[in-house]
């Protein structure tokens, strides 16, 4: 037996060998076979074979460690026995004689971004291989020299457990016996051309430690026992379309905190949103982001745990039991999901093998200037798959109703927020993100077809067509989107003084045109409460009176206005201050009468919304809708219909502080009208100005309709009445 290291044994010795199996393990050698072991803290190794026990020779002062003899000596599952420099005794089976345990047709799959479920091998996951226990790490980084698992169970040593790359795919496993969930782990890449060292979170980790700290964690088996079955056997034949969408939008680390103000676990938070948002009468909560995320002032937006709930609130048991609680009390979740882009911390995405695999190398391509993050490169087959996988994962995996997909502007735009010569125009010469485009209507086309009822929506912000119509149409396949410019018409008519609204009464009735071009949503979101831009509130203009009552008929605007609803925590008592992310909300405004009125009047205004079914029925078609004024600009007042086939509502608005006495708008039936909201009501903190509850039709046609309603305006207020075939309005 020679003593000498022949080159490739250095390179595994070194970390440089790029298949460490063809060293390490068992091998023939000559009429006999070879066993080898690196073990970088052992001082003497052993082989037990059942219950003999055979010595192994460290190879001039290296790691590397021997063992020859003949054919059949040692049984097939061997394990190593080892001391290290404390002479305490470890015995471990040898990751280097199994087998590959990856299929081709999985590598096939994924290398063609076709693989919608990769998340299933790549990243690290207990199975049992032999009849042995242990975890399969697997990820890809086609252009690394050498990949090595390395935790809290080898020192953090990349020596110990090279990777094994399989082919051209790209992709390096490893199976490791005797790990279990809990082991902390990262991904070691030493780059081919450089030879440059990169210590990496895994991309498919399902689970990582508490920030600051930046290690994956082996997830355990999801043994979880839903009790949401009903509901998600409901979910398909529900037609959100038809049915009343409300959204209580929700950042769970700052909605409320524990009494010494640290974060709520998952399980504690899913009691107390459930109790308060099912009182408040709305459908959905929609979370920010909870895919972990490295930096608490991202909000969750700069995201590198695509399939991963982050670990402030708890670990993804903890998240599955809030999921199945919100399900079982009748209230839905969506996530806020972030494709768009990713951060640049050295231990996530970025250059992730010493290239550029997940981002373009190219910054005009690559780089989000504004948010000083990673652009995804859409057109790289693995890179997407992962986008697709992460998307599926959270509604298999989690159970969620529907992801509302951040920035999808700055996806569809390659000069988004660039000047000229600052971006790279597409192959035709336009500036489309073609391959970002066709990842979005791969998406959408997936999650609905696997899972019908499931909700898709896009913030977007700009006049790009058919965002919500189906991909088969030539749209993006969205549910929903966010209609930005009825919330930027609405914020800035609201701030301007009632005395000027007149001259600005195209920002009411402008939406009005295009209503009905996508399934627009209505959002009062996080993006208009931060950043200087002031609460609601304190958007409003004039004194504290005028201040809630504008905010008042703001929500009433919103609620009486086509399109689904969504907004934010805090909004609903009329938060004072800005939205700041590292504290909680400030509650203790509900004891005082203002902010409990706005809290009554939004739920009403939930709750007349999802039973009154003129306010939600026909939201994405113009049959919905009727003008009944929308001409009267001195008054700053407009009036309208909403309508669902058989019964309809009439909506009066008051843009001014003024009482309007004997106010005349037409109506299509006669008979008496009641007043269902009021939002100049007492109980809501206004001056209880309004019509004693109904009014009766006048035999009067007026503007074109064969009866009227005299009707006393409140100040700054908005009148909801139900019309007189409605039995009780509800």
């Amino acid at each position: 037996m020679s003593n000498k290291i022949t080159d490739a044994q250095r390179r595994v010795i070194e970390a440089r060998h790029h298949d460490p199996f063809n060293i390490l393990g068992r091998h023939p050698h000559g009429a006999g076979e070879v066993i080898r072991a690196l073990l970088p803290f052992a001082t003497t190794v052993e082989l037990i074979s059942g219950v003999d026990v055979q010595s192994m020779t460290r190879l001039a002062d290296t790691c590397l460690f021997e063992w020859h003899g003949a054919k059949g000596v040692i049984a097939a599952q061997y394990q190593v026995r080892w001391c290290d420099e404390n002479d305490y005794p470890h015995t471990q089976h040898d990751p280097y004689r199994f087998p590959t345990q990856i299929p081709d047709y999985d590598l096939l799959l994924f290398g063609g971004g076709h693989h919608w479920h990769a998340y299933r091998f790549l990243g690290a996951h207990q199975v049992v291989v032999d009849e042995l226990e242990g975890v399969l790490f697997a990820t890809w980084a086609p252009n690394a020299a050498r990949v090595s698992v390395v935790g809290d169970f080898n020192r953090w040593d990349g020596r110990v457990h090279a990777m094994r790359v399989r082919g051209g795919s790209g992709v390096w496993e490893l199976f490791i016996p005797g790990l279990c969930f809990g082991a902390l782990y990262k991904f070691e890449i030493r780059n081919r051309e450089h030879g440059t060292l990169y210590l990496k979170s895994d991309p498919y980790a399902q689970q990582f430690e508490l920030r600051p700290a930046t290690a994956c964690v082996v997830a355990a088996e999801n043994r979880f026992a839903w009790g949401d079955e009903a509901w998600l056997a409901r979910r398909p034949e529900e037609n959100w379309r038809y049915g009343p969408v409300s959204i209580y939008e929700l950042h769970l680390g700052s909605w409320r905190r524990d009494e010494d103000g640290r974060f709520l676990n998952y399980r504690e938070l899913a009691h107390q949103v459930v109790a308060y948002v099912l009182t408040l009468g709305f459908t959905h909560v929609e979370l920010l982001p909870i895919t972990e995320y490295p930096f608490d002032g991202s909000w969750g937006y700069q995201s590198l745990g695509y399939f991963a709930p982050t670990s402030r609130f708890g670990s993804p048991d903890d998240f599955r039991y809030f999921v199945d609680y919100c399900h079982r009390h009748g209230l839905g979740v969506i996530l806020d999901w972030v494709p768009a882009h990713f951060p640049k911390d050295p231990h996530g995405l970025a250059r992730f093998d010493g290239t550029t695999l997940y981002e373009h190398e190219d910054p005009r391509l690559g780089e989000h200037r504004d948010w000083g993050t990673l652009i995804f490169n859409y057109g790289r087959n693995e890179a997407k798959n992962l986008l697709l996988c992460s998307a599926l994962y959270w509604i298999e995996e989690f159970h969620l109703d529907g992801l509302r997909v951040d920035a999808v502007a700055s996806m569809l735009y390659l000069d988004y927020s660039r000047g000229v010569g600052e971006w790279v125009p597409n192959r035709y010469g336009g500036r489309e993100n073609l391959e970002a485009v066709e990842f979005l209507r791969e998406v959408n086309a997936l999650l609905h077809g696997r899972y019908p009822g499931v909700m898709v929506i896009a913030e977007e912000s700009t006049a790009w067509p058919m965002v919500s119509r189906p991909t088969w149409l030539g749209g993006l396949g969205f549910t929903l989107k966010w209609n930005m410019g009825w919330m930027h018409d609405a914020l800035q008519y609201f701030s301007h003084d009632p005395v000027y609204r007149s001259f600005h009464h195209q920002n009411l009735t402008f939406g009005l045109l295009y209503a009905f071009a996508e399934n627009f949503l209505l959002a009062l979101s996080h993006d208009e409460v931060v950043h200087g831009k002031r609460s609601l509130l304190a958007k409003m203009p004039g004194d504290d009176w005028q201040r809630f009552a504008n905010l008042r008929l703001l929500y009433a605007w919103m609620y009486a206005h086509p399109g689904k609803k969504l907004l934010f925590m805090g909004a609903e008592f009329a938060q004072v201050s800005e939205w700041d992310h590292d504290r909680a909300l400030d509650w203790g405004l509900l004891s005082l009468p203002l902010h409990a009125g706005v809290m009554r009047l939004l739920t009403d205004l939930n709750h007349t919304y999802r039973n009154v079914a003129a306010l939600h029925r026909f939201d994405f078609e113009g049959r919905g809708f009727e003008w009944v004024d929308c001409h009267d600009t001195d008054q700053s007042v407009v009036s309208f219909l909403r309508l669902d086939g058989e019964r309809h509502v009439v909506v009066v608005l008051n843009f001014t502080p003024v009482v309007r006495h004997h106010y005349r708008i037409g109506v299509p039936a006669s008979g008496v009208y009641r007043e269902i909201i009021n939002t100049d009501a007492s109980c809501y903190g206004g001056s209880g100005v309004g019509n004693a509850g109904a009014v009766t039709s006048d035999a009067i046609s007026w503007m074109g309709r064969p009866y009227s309603l005299s009707l006393k305006l409140p100040p700054l207020g908005a009148l909801i009445l139900a019309s007189p075939n409605d039995g009780d309005g509800m």
